[in-house]
């Protein structure tokens, strides 16, 4: 069964940092495109990041470009969102969500298209 689950969430504090994994079981995230959504209270799905199945290149949102990074560790089957200088507006529940076919790009995940597998995500506040 295919199955992908978020870990890391917390409360933590303006400007800390916490780092997120989605751990993969059922099949393996070789070649696939990963992405990263989160979903604050009240507003709709966003997505926040990807990580290329191919060739490692990765994508932001804007809302969060030189704060994450997006890795991947193929030996251990997953993928991790790294949070660095946290802000309230970060405040959401995070999910990683694989695509249906290798063939789907980080331009097709981040653009809702063949999402097919989702964590059931993991709540990050940021609050003082």
């Amino acid at each position: 069964q295919v199955q992908l689950v978020e870990f890391g969430g917390g409360l933590v504090q303006p400007g800390d940092s916490l780092r997120l994994s989605c751990v993969a079981s059922g099949f393996s995230l070789d070649y696939y495109a990963i992405g990263w959504f989160r979903q604050a209270p009240g507003k709709e799905r966003e997505g926040v990041s990807c990580i290329s199945g191919t060739d490692g290149s990765t994508d932001y949102a804007d809302s969060v470009k030189g704060r994450f990074t997006i890795s991947r560790d193929n030996a251990k089957n997953t993928v991790y969102l790294h949070m660095n200088s946290l802000k309230p507006e970060d405040t959401a529940v995070y999910y990683c969500v694989a695509p249906s076919t290798v063939v789907a790009g980080c331009h097709d995940v981040l653009g809702y298209r063949y999402l097919e597998h989702w964590g059931q995500g993991t709540p990050v506040t940021v609050s003082s």
